[in-house]
């Protein structure tokens, strides 16, 4: 938390430690500098956000109808990538990434990539399943992801001061994202599905 509130150089060991209600000595006995702790920080939450996003992808995999089953994960994207603790995150490893460009890689390697291939899985499930056209199934996942936070995401990174979309706003954007993706790879008999 240290990290996200005061910036990589806004944080001290010594903040840290008491943060933990730990030593000093600990902390430096498990991370033996400031920068083997980011690192750890950053790959501690990569790990937490991916298995927070496995159910859904699993749901979304069983749904018996795809429009359905996308705009729930379409709100499950919203919800986790434009929320203000994500967003502090990665703007903190945007800030750090020259300084630390191997953390920077990482965390989009662990994070983005992961996740995206997650979601390919189980957009291949339901190609499988017949409900969904899809010959490739990354490049898919990448653009369903894009359409239902791409807008927001900028406003809210690229715009000090942006205010954040309200709940029907970003209800709007999932559900023009999903009919965007559900026309190019929805079945031929989409109203039967």
């Amino acid at each position: 938390r240290s990290f996200i509130v005061h910036g990589y150089r806004g944080t001290t060991m010594d903040a840290v430690a008491e943060q933990a209600h730990i030593s000093k000595q600990s902390l430096y006995r498990d991370y033996p500098s400031k920068d083997a702790l980011y690192s750890a920080v950053v790959r501690d939450w990569v790990d937490c956000g991916y298995d927070a996003m496995r159910p859904h992808t699993a749901a979304l995999a069983e749904t018996r109808q795809a429009r359905e089953g996308l705009l729930g994960l379409a709100h499950v994207l919203q919800a986790g990538l434009l929320s203000p603790p994500v967003l502090q995150m990665r703007t903190l490893i945007a800030a750090e990434a020259q300084r630390f460009p191997d953390v920077a890689a990482d965390y989009v390697t662990r994070s983005w990539t992961r996740n995206i291939r997650m979601l390919a899985e189980a957009l291949s499930v339901l190609t499988a399943r017949e409900l969904l056209r899809i010959d490739d199934p990354g490049a898919a996942a990448e653009q369903l992801t894009w359409l239902v936070v791409a807008a927001p995401l900028n406003r809210l990174t690229l715009q000090a001061g942006a205010h954040p979309y309200g709940d029907d706003e970003l209800k709007a954007v999932a559900a023009q994202g999903v009919a965007t993706f559900m026309s190019r790879y929805g079945p031929e008999d989409m109203d039967h599905r």
